[in-house]
């Protein structure tokens, strides 16, 4: 792929950039691996003397709602409605990270008793370790707010000396009573908060080199400060495990800390349940007395009432009384039908004249009434048959008809008797049901007076049997109390410390030891608003470039051939740089050169002496100039007379090569000084013996080198600028401000000094921000410290 010569231009000039950042960081590794040596160190030292905290960890199965959670009072009586607030998850997470729960858990344990062995530097607590075990007994409440440090200096043998430290002598928080003293381990020691004993496993028969301190704290800070560390948390969202954690100095200590909160834990939740079991079975024998009382007093109401109404069972009864009821209406119906019977036949029979037959079969009765009819009826079939063959005056016809007249009368007396038979019998059967429609209209009212009885009965009975059963279990929950949390695993230390971090803690120490360097080269950088090196001139102007001068190590000296320094290998290239700014300049015509800056102090005198022997050494007749006539400052690097320019200008009749003196050193270099600085330097620049000087001058050399004024102060550059083949402004690197790059920018482009180019002089060379000077220089050999830090 092929790229075009302007985007390849720029890739060139963003590498050249990114490589310039880059050594700008390089040449300071110096500083760079101090930085880092001495944050591993501090890092090193840190670690060293910082307590190392440890992470100690216990899960437990939390019993969540029909797992099993803490009963309330009504939870006896869930099942009708009552008490049905379940425990959750989250419920038991709060209780375990209770404030009360842990106060109860630290005044159990008195961890707000603790011991520390003392070093040279830190104090380490220490608990379960050392042989050494304090404990208060009989403790007053003056126990739980105390704040006391003791001193424990172990002795030979099994005996230890308890004092106060200092300071706490005469303190109101002491707590010794006294000033303390020499003890046995065991042997009780009374205070001013409770009786302390001090045990030790094993007897000491040699001095111990170190001290424990015995430190009381109040109770509140303690437990501040482990609520603080502790963390309760659920494994997952779907289960009811929990895990509890902690952060301390001391893994055992909290090891044994969290395994006695969950005991407290689950003692607590223990005690609530058999306080509420409790505080059920006594509400249900409460209840059980007023129930048997008022049940009692329901029965004797249905004695009562069925003693009173002579009822067993009212339905039972009802049922029988409808049922004689209608037994009774039918019987009255069967009367009152044999009573018409009887009336018909009664009638029949005395009507009868023809001798009918009288119908037997429509009496019911089965007494003498069917037999006399029956015996009526066989006489009239024995006549008719008699008449078949015989006359009615037959004696044998008259004879059965005085039977048949007789029998009638038998038949109608038995009738009638039958009939009033009948009545009697059909008066009472109506006064029978009478009495029973009676009993019958009362059922009603009497079912449901005896149901309000029987429905309180009922309630009754069954709340009485219901706490009866509810007696049972909550007895049943007293002797068979389960804990609300089942241990999963113990609580147990990670062996590597949380915090401090060794990896973590050398990774940031190094890392801190690049980014601090570079942070401060950085902001120096950002901040520093001076020119330090062509990359500034490139960005901030567009005035050619002919080269930088390094810092010289003599400046004072003047360049010679043999000279090899970095200075004089800058001034050389710079030399030949100016050759390509004066291909316009006839021939046989001397080449001018014109030196100017911003500020007075930027090396332009400096570089114009230099210039100018870098030219004369080559061979060439070389004039140097001082026309910075108000403040000259050639005599600071040659022996130069005091008349010169300013005299030559200021007489009529002067001659200039009587003001042109040689140097001794060198063959064709010629010097002509600025002179006295006069009372009107502009006025003397402006003259035309400054035109007829220059004409002059440059016939007789090869270059005329001028040293002129600063242009940002006067007018005296400006002046004589048009004389110039070649104006080199000098700009003084880590000293001219960067916006006062606007100067020569605007002299640049209104073109009011001629054929301009930059110079940047003063550089470090060392810092790679130059072309690299140094091929055969000398190198003057620094002291160590200055090689370490400055290169």
């Amino acid at each position: 792929m092929n790229i075009p010569e302007n985007e390849y231009a720029k890739h060139i000039a963003k590498d050249f950039e990114i490589m310039i950042e880059i050594r700008k960081y390089l040449y300071q590794w110096r500083w760079f691996v101090l930085a880092i040596v001495l944050f591993l160190t501090l890092a090193f030292v840190y670690l060293r003397y910082t307590v190392p905290q440890y992470k100690v960890t216990t899960t437990v199965l939390v019993k969540d709602d029909s797992k099993g959670g803490l009963m309330s009072e009504l939870s006896a009586f869930s099942d009708l409605g009552f008490g049905k607030g379940k425990s959750n998850v989250d419920n038991e997470i709060e209780i375990l990270k209770s404030r009360s729960l842990l106060e109860s858990t630290v005044e159990q344990l008195q961890f707000q008793v603790q011991l520390f062995v003392q070093g040279n530097v830190k104090t380490t607590e220490v608990y379960g370790a050392k042989g050494l075990h304090a404990r208060f007994s009989g403790t007053n409440s003056l126990f739980a707010t105390s704040s006391t440090t003791l001193q424990i200096q172990l002795i030979s043998g099994n005996r230890f000396r308890l004092s106060p430290v200092e300071g706490e002598e005469a303190s109101a928080t002491g707590i010794l009573v006294g000033k303390g003293g020499e003890f046995t381990f065991g042997q009780p020691i009374l205070t001013k908060v409770g009786v302390l004993r001090l045990e030790s496993d094993a007897v000491r028969k040699a001095p111990e080199a170190e001290n424990f301190l015995l430190v009381l704290r109040p109770v509140d800070q303690v437990v501040d400060a482990l609520m603080g560390s502790l963390a309760v948390a659920p494994l997952s969202k779907t289960s009811s495990v929990v895990s509890l954690s902690m952060v301390h100095a001391v893994p055992e200590k909290a090891e044994v800390f969290l395994n006695q909160l969950v005991q407290n834990y689950n003692a607590n939740a223990i005690t609530d349940k058999n306080f509420i079991s409790e505080n059920t079975s006594k509400f249900i024998a409460n209840r059980l007395l007023l129930i048997s009382q008022e049940l009692d007093g329901v029965e004797k109401d249905v004695q009562t009432f069925k003693q009173d109404n002579k009822l067993t069972d009212i339905e039972t009864q009802a049922e029988l009384f409808v049922k004689g009821s209608s037994e009774y209406d039918k019987k009255g119906v069967e009367t009152a039908i044999q009573l018409d019977v009887l009336s018909s036949m009664l009638g029949a029979l005395k009507n009868n004249k023809q001798h009918d037959l009288l119908p037997g079969n429509l009496l019911s009765s089965t007494g003498e009434e069917s037999k006399v009819i029956g015996e009526y009826n066989k006489l009239l079939l024995d006549r008719n048959r008699l008449l078949k063959s015989a006359t009615e005056e037959n004696p044998t016809v008259i004879r059965l008809d005085e039977q048949i007249q007789a029998m009638k009368q038998n038949v109608a007396a038995s009738l009638r008797r039958l009939q009033a038979s009948l009545e009697i019998q059909k008066r009472d059967l109506d006064v029978q049901q009478g009495a029973m429609n009676v009993k019958i209209d009362k059922i009603p009212t009497q079912e449901r007076q005896f149901r309000v009885i029987a429905r309180q009965q009922k309630v009754k009975e069954e709340l009485y049997l219901y706490l009866l059963q509810k007696r049972e279990e909550t007895a049943i929950a007293l002797s068979a109390t389960e804990a609300n949390a089942r241990v999963v695993d113990k609580a147990r230390a990670n062996p590597i410390a949380v915090s401090p971090k060794g990896n973590v803690i050398y990774l940031a120490a190094f890392l801190l030891g690049l980014l601090v360097p570079f942070g401060v080269i950085y902001l120096k950088e950002l901040l520093d608003t001076k020119i330090t090196s062509r990359l500034d001139l490139d960005k901030l102007s567009t005035i050619p470039f002919i080269g930088d001068v390094p810092t010289s190590d003599s400046p004072g000296e003047l360049m010679h051939a043999d000279s090899r320094s970095s200075s004089a290998e800058a001034l050389r290239i710079i030399r030949t740089n100016l050759e390509f700014m004066f291909t316009k300049v006839p021939e046989g015509t001397a080449k001018t050169l014109f030196l100017t800056s911003t500020f007075p102090t930027e090396g332009k005198t400096f570089v114009s002496v230099n210039l100018a022997s870098t030219f004369a050494l080559s061979g060439k007749k070389v004039l140097l100039i001082g026309m910075d006539i108000r403040s000259p400052r050639l005599s600071d690097y040659m022996a130069v007379p005091e008349r010169g320019v300013t005299n030559y200008l200021s007489s009529k009749d002067a001659n200039w090569e009587d003001f042109v003196v040689k140097h001794p050193s060198f063959e064709d270099f010629w010097i002509l000084p600025a002179g006295v600085v006069p009372p009107n330097p502009a006025e003397l620049l402006m003259s035309k013996k400054v035109d007829d000087l220059f004409k002059a001058l440059k016939s007789h050399y090869d270059y005329i080198i001028v040293d002129t004024a600063p242009v940002s102060l006067v007018t005296d550059t400006l002046l004589i600028a048009k004389h110039a083949d070649t104006f080199v402004y000098v700009a003084r690197a880590n000293y001219l401000e960067k916006r006062m790059l606007a100067i020569p920018n605007t002299l640049y482009k209104e073109h009011k000094l001629p054929n301009m180019c930059l110079l940047l002089n003063d550089t470090d060379s060392t810092k790679g921000y130059g072309y690299g000077y140094g091929y055969g220089a000398t190198v003057t050999k620094k002291p160590w410290y200055q090689r370490i830090f400055v290169g």
